[in-house]
């Protein structure tokens, strides 16, 4: 028995020093793994610093050397000092084909579509991502229709800046030119929101514009509400008249429907409308205001009086003879304001629209035409190209 009892304790002592050695054998090799991780990691640590700092210095190095192309650039140009690399991202495709009837303001006209066509080497379509979860956008252009874009390349002192401009609500009155939006100012730079309709490749459909047809884009911003709009804003007074540039009425003629009918067998193909009718209600909105000019408006037959004045000129040669016919000429001007016998024109998507308007405000929309000139080639950015994508 007593032999028995020492060979079990021998038996233990064994599976003890056995049980020891070899937890100390896993401690020590847990421990060498632990270091190697240690060095490794240091290792890795010391080589990511390295690669930071070189980095870090290769941006430095490439900054300064922009900084110094840059520089360099700026020389080059005639007016180093004021010159910056901008150049337009895309180009709008609109509704509007003259300056002649293109709104004053943007979403005055809700039908007023265009497509705004991006240069995808500069702007590729990921660019565009996400933008279809803004009800609205800012766009900024270039007035690239402005008749005094010359005078840019000029010395300010012989440019001819006029500080102020006519402003249509003032009736003529003068207005400094940064209290206005006029499209006549020192840099012919335009700020403009519209409605995202839909967006597909490089391509964004807009409603609402205020853009004309072949307008420059330099940049597109998402509208912010929270920020964009400012309940507590001001305006002056003669900004406060709504009615004041708006018609009293918009009447088409019997005829105009079906001679719109015809023309749209041609224009449709082109066209950002589904059919005439809503072609038809764009024509409405448009000339719900009075899209003519100032001068147009202060003096609407001067064009038809300058006319026959000259034609006077022409034909005589005594200065008192030449009163007597003016006062004639002016006669019968009073007579064309009552019998509404002056024809304006406007161009929506290549189509001839003809109308009267009589001093009373009422707009007469006559006929439409197709130009002599008109392109009736598929349009990639025609209505097909957008319905089902419309919201």
């Amino acid at each position: 028995m007593m032999r028995a009892i020492i060979s079990e304790a021998k038996w233990l002592t064994l599976t003890a020093s056995v049980t020891i050695t070899l937890t100390l054998i896993s401690a020590y090799a847990v421990k060498r793994k632990w270091n190697r991780l240690t060095s490794k990691i240091a290792e890795l640590e010391a080589s990511l610093k390295s690669c930071s700092d070189k980095c870090a210095s290769e941006r430095q190095g490439r900054i300064r050397a922009q900084q110094a192309l840059r520089k360099e650039l700026t020389l080059s140009q005639p007016n180093p000092e004021t010159c910056f690399p901008m150049t337009p991202i895309g180009v709008v495709r609109s509704c509007f084909s003259t300056r002649n009837g293109t709104p004053r303001q943007p979403l005055l006209v809700p039908l007023a579509r265009a497509s705004l066509v991006f240069n995808t080497t500069r702007v590729p379509p990921p660019s565009l991502e996400g933008l279809t979860d803004y009800s609205h956008c800012w766009i900024l252009y270039v007035f690239h229709l402005n008749t005094d874009l010359d005078k840019l390349w000029k010395h300010p002192s012989h440019s001819g800046f006029k500080a102020k401009v006519r402003v249509p609500r003032l009736k003529g009155g003068r207005m400094g030119v940064f209290a206005t939006r006029s499209p006549h100012r020192p840099c012919p730079i335009g700020l403009t929101v519209a409605k995202v309709e839909a967006v597909q490749g490089n391509m964004i459909l807009l409603s609402g514009v205020d853009l004309v047809d072949g307008t420059p884009v330099l940049d597109v911003k998402p509208y912010l509400p929270y920020c964009d709009s400012i309940q507590e804003a001001t305006v002056p007074n003669w900004l406060m008249e709504d009615n004041l540039l708006s018609v009293a009425s918009v009447r088409f003629s019997e005829d105009f429907t079906s001679a719109l009918e015809n023309c749209w067998k041609m224009a449709e193909r082109s066209s950002l409308y589904a059919s005439p009718g809503e072609f038809q209600s764009l024509i409405k909105q448009v000339l719900s205001w009075d899209i003519r000019s100032v001068s147009q408006r202060i003096r609407p037959h001067d064009t038809l009086l300058k006319k026959e004045n000259n034609e006077l000129l022409a034909n005589t040669s005594n200065v008192d003879e030449y009163q007597d016919e003016t006062t004639s000429v002016h006669d019968r001007e009073q007579n064309a304001l009552n019998s509404n016998e002056v024809i304006y024109q406007l161009i929506l998507e290549g189509l001839d629209v003809s109308y009267r308007i009589d001093h009373n405000g009422n707009v007469d929309v006559e006929k439409v035409s197709i130009p002599t000139v008109f392109d009736n080639t598929a349009n990639s950015c025609n209505y097909l190209t957008w319905k089902d994508k419309l919201r």
